[in-house]
């Protein structure tokens, strides 16, 4: 299938490693131009490089921290120069700490939702010019399946999490008439370095082994196991691309069949 993505110009941030990085990925593969961001220079230069050994694609890196406006603006902005223009808007960050409720003060409530919220408002705001000049505009927000189903241990992404699928929901809505399709992605557990971190903060606390952890976790996915983030990526490219174009305002779970909601 041709997803439409010849040329495309798109941003993905924290996509030095893990789930960001396989999108920035896939996205290369299918002729894209790719900006990918993240607070590591050097992080962000091995991973362009090795996208750019595999796809004879250039990959470009912006260095930024999602969670501040003033930098968020830059990066936007020097993408946007950089690629002469922007159609794609991939919203990631890394997510909160895990956690039980008694485990936070407010400064730590207040750092999840600069990080996990308001990183995602702010980087809409500074994209929307460029978006609106675009003819295949669409932002995807990569968030979790804490959105739809509590993690265990995982406060403030549960709670912070669906309000990023709020967010995209009622841009959804509002973004139509210019033609911008918006939507959100909720990865389940999947072979990333925050997965091993996760396994090992629940070892722990639960006195197990990260082995132990593993163990249970995959117990509860009907597919028996954790996806790749290969598999993510496909997902995920598929939705932000013009092949996607008549889906809008969905929060599509890529979790083995984790979650046990019907809607």
């Amino acid at each position: 299938m041709d997803l439409g993505l010849r040329g495309a110009k798109v941003l993905v941030t924290a996509a030095s490693q893990g789930l960001g990085a396989a999108t920035a990925r896939q996205f290369s593969r299918e002729g894209a131009q790719v900006v990918i961001s993240s607070r590591s220079l050097s992080s962000l230069q091995e991973t362009a490089s090795a996208i750019n050994a595999e796809t004879e694609n250039p990959v470009y890196t912006i260095q930024g921290d999602v969670r501040d406006d003033d930098s968020n603006q830059r990066l936007v902005r020097n993408a946007a120069e950089t690629l002469n223009g922007l159609d794609i808007l991939v919203i990631n960050a890394g997510g909160p700490p895990a956690g039980s409720f008694v485990d936070f003060d407010l400064a730590s409530w207040q750092s999840a939702v600069q990080l996990t919220l308001l990183s995602a408002v702010s980087l809409v705001q500074h994209a929307l010019p460029y978006l609106k000049r675009s003819k295949r505009a669409s932002i995807l927000a990569i968030v979790s399946v804490a959105a739809k189903q509590p993690v265990h241990n995982l406060t403030l992404s549960n709670t912070l999490r669906p309000a990023v699928v709020g967010l995209t929901k009622t841009l959804s809505d509002e973004l139509a008439p210019s033609g911008i399709r918006v939507n959100s992605i909720l990865p389940g557990l999947t072979e990333t370095a925050r997965i091993s971190n996760l396994m090992q903060a629940r070892a722990e606390k639960n006195q197990t082994t990260p082995e132990d952890e593993r163990k249970h976790s995959t117990a509860d996915i009907p597919l028996g196991r954790f996806g790749t983030p290969e598999e993510f990526a496909n997902a995920a490219v598929f939705l932000a691309s013009p092949a996607a174009n008549f889906i809008t305002g969905i929060a599509l779970a890529v979790d083995g069949g984790n979650i046990r909601a019907t809607l």
